[in-house]
Formats: C-alpha cells, structure tokens, sequence
C-alpha cells in the first residue's frame, strides 16, 4: 500500500472476483459529491490522509464478524489503511479457534493480526464469544448465552489464556464479551463476575495489557451502574482502562444526554477508566431488521449519521468506533436469517464481495483526517451559539489554531404517542413519520383483538437527504481569524469565508451567515488544514 494518496486514484486491487471488480480509492477533489451549495468561494478540499500519516486519534473500525463467516478480511482490508483510521476491532472467536476439545487454531484470526501488525494498525480484540462443544461454555453468537456452569467457566478460562499468551506481544487491547445484556438473559452480577474473572486472567499473563469492560449493547445509565458497581464490590474496577457502551438512536446526539450520565457514574466508580462507544454505525438502505430498523435511510442520511455519531463521541471524551468497515451476510448457524446488515461503509454482495465504497467511506475518512491527536477540546470555552438545535463543540488545533465543529441536530422533543399496529407476524412493528421522526424505546401490550399499542418517544433531527444550509451564528470572545475558512465534512470541500462575516466588536468576534444544516461543518483558520 502507498504510504501517501495521490493521483485521482488508488486502486486497491485489479483482480476480479467472480466478474466483480474491487473499487478503486477516488482521492479525487470530487470524490464525495452532494447537491450542497453555499454562497462562498471554494478554496480546496480536505486531503485524506492514510493511516501511516496519523500519529494518533481516537477512533476505531469495525472489522467484525469473521468469526462467524459473515465477511472476508482480504476483500476489505486494503481499504483500511488509505480510511486513516488506526484501530480495528476484532472478534477472536472461541468456537471458529477450538473446534474439537483441546485443539486450538488461530491461523484464520493471525492471518488478520499479522495484517494489522505489519501496516501500523493496532487491534482491538475483542473475547467473544463461547462454545457450544462445551456445556454450559456459551453459544457462538451474540446473545447465545455466556458461560454458566463450572464445567463451561473452566473451559472459558482455558480459552482466556489460550487466547492471551497466543497473542501476547501482538496484541495489546482487549474488550469483554460482546452485549452480554442482549436479550436480558444475564444479570449485572453475572456480567461483573465474567468480566473480572477475564480481565484477571489477561493481566496476569500481560501485566500491561488495556482492557475494555462491559461492551453493554445499552447505553442505559441505571443498568451500566448496576454492572459496574457490582465489578467494583469484586475489586476489579481499576482493571479496565475503558468501559464500553454501544445504544443506537436514529438521531445520534438524542445519545448524549444518557453518555453524560454514563461518564457521571463512571468517575464514581472507576475514576481512572474513562467511557468508550464501542460499536455503532448506521444503515445505508431502509431494512426491516437490525439496529435502526424501519427507517428509508439512504447513504447520504447515513455518511451524515456516522459523522455525527463520531464527532459527537469525540466532543463528549469518549472514544468512537464505527460499525463497521464492510456490509455482513448474517445467515445461521449463528443467525436465525440469512441477511445482509447494510451497515458498512463499504458495499458487499452474499458472497461477501466488496463492490462499491459508500459515500460514509469518504466522509469518515474527511472526518478523520483532520481530528487526530492534534486536535484537542479547548479547555477553555471562548465560543459558544445559542442555537439549541445545534451540536456545537470548540477545539485547538496544534495548540494554536481554534477550530468549531457543529451540526444542526434538530429540536431533541420529548413527544409521547400513542400507535395502534396490527401485527400478524408476531413481530414488533414501529409506526414511523418520515419527516425526521422516529419513535425511539418503544413499550408495547397487546389488546385482546390482538392488536400491539405502542408507546415511545419522538425525535426530530434525524439525518435526511437534504443538504440545504441556513445561517447560523457563532460568538468568539478570542482573537479574529485571520483567514478563516469552513468546511463541509461531508464533501470535504473547503470555502473562503468572507471578511463581511466575521465582525469585531467590543465583546470579541461575531462570526455571521455561517451556513449550518444536519451534517457536520467546520469554521476554523486555513492554516490548520491540509489541502489538496
């Protein structure tokens, strides 16, 4: 792989697959196009940047599933390197390494470590999950049951350090089992015992290892304490360095009131740990299932969401990693349907063939570009808008330079409603409104006539289809800029902001007409960016 982008593209790869083309990396100036227009001069665009040129950041890339065969690591990875994001998470899967009692192969999860090792990016590896040739050893798939029975426990632990003094010196982070509160089927107890008794054994065979605790599927403040002070009534809540959260919500900054809460609870208990999001991303087509179900999102809606999510993470402390890097064919054993999971950034066919990059590709890969280690929250506040359907943080750019990122997130309204749905496949179907509405948590009974009532919350500022920017205004009580431009993250294109929108007066700087819309933006100086 190169180490720097340049040219209108990069091909990856020129082999076909089965009559399928992999997709070329456009670094294209237009490599990203929109309907936006906004009335300023266009200056540039942001240049991508590879993996290899960032120092550090903050971000992590779902590269999930293989475990269980719902993809293929060599039809995606050279994509990751020319992304710029330096993590990937992994799952190591017990039941694909062990599958006769007491004979382990690791060369299917080596192959990709190896990979990631040899191109500078580091691996999150996370446990999960159990198996089924043991009893009581847990299922092999999400919600299939944790390990619970002292035969099983056994047999886990075995794996644990199996797993551990295999990858020692390769692989430095490691998460808990995946969303062990998917399906309510273990208690914060149970939870707590399996992530002590894990972390307990890695650390003793790599005493500087980072662990990752609870990956809880929920973002729930109550059930987060309720696990987290259960590992500290066992002594074990400085073991983990991070504490994990996922929650899926159609407008992503409707998350942070509970992110908040979870970053409250967490200096409670565990002072030296801080949150992480590890696993979210959003749908690029309507589906009928998954996460962010019923909804016509498209891939603009979801570039829009995954920027959101990401920076909105970022701008809350927490680490963010993006789910995921490639489209995954959910079928059984370890799925009860054959699906695919539109998720990724990254189309793919049943086949697990990769075939186009989403427009999400390109706007994660402008996003992260620019938001490495050199990028900080201000410690001090100097900016600020009153606007309350804007996100809006401030960040220092080397030290030196301000830079403002903000999005219109919609008004975050508590609206109860009440639905009738008649649902005669046994399923729980949500009445939605198109018109950035979703009914959110929903709570149902069924009536004698068999018909569902459905009770939820409603929020406004999902991500649309719409790129049309109104005004907005930014107070900075710092110094003028002195060649301020804005940017547009999704696009990656930059614009001159002209002098007649930054007006000095006695309070400081007024930045004026600033377009803002549902995706993010930047407002920064020219200096602290890198351009094509």
């Amino acid at each position: 792989m190169r180490k720097e982008l340049t040219g209108l593209f990069v091909v990856v790869n020129c082999v076909a697959f089965a009559g399928i083309d992999i997709a070329p990396i456009d670094t294209s100036a237009d490599r990203n196009p929109s309907p936006l227009k906004v009335e300023m001069k266009r200056i540039g665009t942001l240049r991508p940047r590879s993996a290899n040129e960032i120092s550090g950041s903050s971000w992590t890339i779902g590269c999930e599933c293989l475990d269980r065969d719902f993809t293929d690591f060599d039809e995606y990875k050279d994509y990751i390197v020319p992304l710029g994001i330096k993590e990937i998470r992994l799952f190591a899967g017990w039941a694909k390494c062990e599958k006769e009692p007491g004979k382990f192969d690791f060369a299917w999860l080596d192959h990709c470590v190896n990979w990631a090792n040899a191109n500078g990016i580091n691996v999150l590896l996370d446990i999960s999950y159990g198996n089924p040739i043991y009893k009581g050893a847990g299922g092999a798939g999400l919600a299939n049951g944790t390990p619970n029975t002292p035969e099983g426990l056994a047999k886990w632990d075995i794996w644990i350090e199996k797993l551990g003094n295999h990858y020692k010196g390769r692989v430095k982070d490691y998460a808990m089992w995946n969303e062990p509160d998917n399906g309510g089927l273990n208690s914060p107890a149970v939870i707590a015992d399996l992530n002590v008794r894990t972390a307990r054994i890695l650390k003793r065979i790599m005493p500087d290892c980072r662990l990752h605790g609870l990956s809880l599927g929920s973002n729930l403040p109550e059930l987060f304490e309720a696990c987290v002070s259960e590992i500290a009534k066992l002594g074990g809540a400085d073991l983990f360095d991070t504490y994990i959260y996922h929650g899926y919500a159609y407008n992503p900054d409707s998350s942070y009131e509970r992110v908040e809460k979870l970053i409250e609870i967490c200096a409670k208990y565990a002072p030296k740990a801080k949150m992480r999001q590890g696993e979210n991303g959003c749908i690029s087509e309507w589906s009928d299932r998954f996460a962010l179900s019923g909804y016509p999102w498209s891939e603009n809606s979801q570039a829009k969401w995954d920027m959101r999510r990401m920076l909105g993470d970022l701008g809350h402390g927490c680490g963010s990693s993006v789910y995921s890097i490639c489209d995954l064919q959910y079928s059984p054993p370890y799925a009860p349907y054959t699906y695919l999971n539109r998720k990724g950034i990254l189309r793919a066919n049943a086949k697990h063939q990769v075939y186009q990059i989403k427009k999400a590709y390109y706007a994660v890969q402008n996003v992260v570009s620019v938001f490495d280690d050199s990028v900080v929250l201000a410690k001090e506040r100097k900016a600020s808008t009153v606007d309350r359907c804007v996100s809006f943080y401030e960040y220092v750019k080397d030290g030196k330079h301000p830079l403002f990122v903000f999005w219109d997130h919609g008004l975050i309204d508590i609206l109860k409603t009440k639905q009738m749905v008649d649902d005669g496949t046994g399923r729980t179907r949500l009445v939605t409104s198109f018109d950035r509405l979703k009914i959110l948590n929903p709570k149902h009974t069924r009536d004698e006539a068999g018909f569902l009532h459905i009770e939820g919350i409603e929020y406004r500022g999902v991500p649309s289809d719409d790129f049309t920017t109104r005004p907005g205004v930014i107070e900075w009580s710092g110094s003028p800029l002195k060649d301020p431009v804005w940017v547009d993250l999704f696009t990656g294109a930059v614009y001159e902001v002209p002098a007649a929108h930054q007006i000095a007066h006695s309070c400081g700087i007024s930045f004026v007409r600033i377009p803002v819309y549902d995706s993010p933006c930047i407002l920064t100086e020219r200096a602290a960016l890198d351009l094509l």
